[in-house]
């Protein structure tokens, strides 16, 4: 699937537009494997906006940033915020509850994985 992605960095006032593409089909049948990539390539695409010359394929964490899924159109987008600017992806054809609690679950993994096992 391909999507676009809006970008304003931080300190600029006009937005670059990306075009990403994930391998997996309709957003109505992700699974949060396909979130997950989803929310990766959007990084990724903040990242290049900044980074014009970096590696395409550097690895992203999915943490230190705020996102919210939005109704557009009869569709939804997600939005994120990073400290080096935000990104508006979509639109997606997926109800709005349902790509919101794969997203929450997705970043819980993640947290959960990549958290320490002790505490200070």
């Amino acid at each position: 699937m391909q999507f676009n992605v809006e970008i304003v960095l931080k300190g600029r006032d006009f937005a670059v537009t990306e075009a990403v593409s994930i391998p997996h089909g309709q957003p109505s049948s992700w699974d949060d494997g396909a979130v997950r990539e989803m929310l990766v390539e959007i990084l990724r695409a903040i990242d290049r906006v900044e980074h014009p010359k970096a590696a395409a394929d550097r690895q992203v964490a999915l943490r230190g940033f705020s996102w919210i899924v939005e109704p557009a159109e009869g569709q939804v987008v997600v939005a994120i915020e990073i400290p080096m600017g935000a990104a508006v992806a979509g639109p997606f054809a997926i109800e709005q509850t349902k790509l919101d609690a794969m997203i929450a679950r997705v970043l819980k993994l993640e947290r959960d994985l990549t958290a320490p096992q002790t505490v200070h």
